[in-house]
């Protein structure tokens, strides 16, 4: 196990946020978690390995441990980690940009700490997303393990809980994923994903803007607007994505009870950008927050 690294942020940011964030949706054996700790396997450039952080209690940083055969690959684990965790965010710059919406204004003031919950590896990311099409979050984690157990590959020299690796690309594009408990067009639509992503036929990354990588996904049969954005938006942190049909956000309670419609909602996001993902991450939490009498949502997005 390497030295331990300190990641630096700028308080407030609230680890509670991102224990719950991935205790709703745990791969177990990819990822490990405990109260003060997150842990992932991982492949970093063909590299395996593993990371590990806990945030600390003296000082607003994390400590970032991971496999000595990461050693060479420091540089991008941290840039990647602290993009997972969102430590470049600027809490009192993204309250001054909200600070006139007269429903977001007052939330975001509220809860400066929310940050945006980003993915390690956006491809996991993006199959998360497709699986989760028209399902629960818990129906879909129950489908994307069982993806795991069918084609996730051993993790050597493991820490206890990790001891697999996501499937790659290749794996899953080649699988008939029969039985997987999914309906075939949606099947059909996370083989052809993972093959143009295996082939190189796919650029999944943002270097030329969220935009353009959503259009780039919306052009593959069964990936429409809102996976396209959910992807760019958890598996990138993408800033200003926004997916504008997510029911969480149409069905919050700061709405009222008739919700918000789909274009209503863009229409009015307009005047968050260039930061409408954390509008997002606001109104999913106004959706999980449990109302007087009321049971909890199943979850978040």
């Amino acid at each position: 196990m390497s030295a331990p690294l300190l990641l630096p942020y700028l308080a407030p940011w609230d680890w509670q946020q991102f224990q719950q964030h991935f205790a709703l949706r745990l791969l177990p054996g990819v990822e490990h978690l405990a109260a003060d700790r997150y842990s992932r396997s991982l492949h970093l450039d063909g590299v395996e390995g593993w990371f590990s952080v806990r945030p600390l209690t003296d000082q607003p940083a994390l400590e970032l441990t991971c496999s000595e055969r990461l050693q060479p690959y420091r540089r991008p684990l941290v840039e990647k980690v602290r993009k997972m965790f969102d430590l470049d965010a600027d809490p009192r710059a993204i309250a001054d940009h909200f600070a006139a919406d007269p429903l977001l204004g007052p939330r975001v003031a509220a809860n400066p700490g929310l940050r945006l919950p980003a993915a390690f590896d956006p491809f996991e990311q993006a199959v998360r997303a497709i699986v989760g099409q028209q399902v629960t979050v818990k129906a879909a984690v129950t489908i994307t393990r069982r993806l795991l157990e069918r084609l996730g590959e051993p993790l050597a020299d493991g820490p206890p809980g990790l001891f697999v690796l996501f499937p790659t690309p290749q794996a899953i594009a080649e699988d008939p994923l029969e039985r997987i408990g999914m309906p075939l067009k949606r099947v059909q639509a996370l083989r052809r994903l993972a093959a143009a992503v295996a082939e190189g036929a796919l650029g999944l990354h943002v270097e030329d803007g969220a935009e353009a990588l959503v259009r780039r996904l919306c052009e593959l049969p069964g990936i429409g607007p809102w996976t396209a954005e959910y992807i760019a938006l958890r598996g990138f942190g993408a800033v200003d994505a926004f997916p504008a049909g997510d029911l969480g956000l149409l069905k919050a309670p700061l709405w009222g009870a008739a919700g918000i419609s789909a274009k209503a909602l863009a229409a009015r996001a307009e005047a968050w950008r260039p930061w409408r993902a954390y509008a997002a991450v606001h109104i999913w939490q106004d959706y999980a927050t449990p109302r007087p009498f009321e049971a909890p949502p199943g979850g978040t997005p």
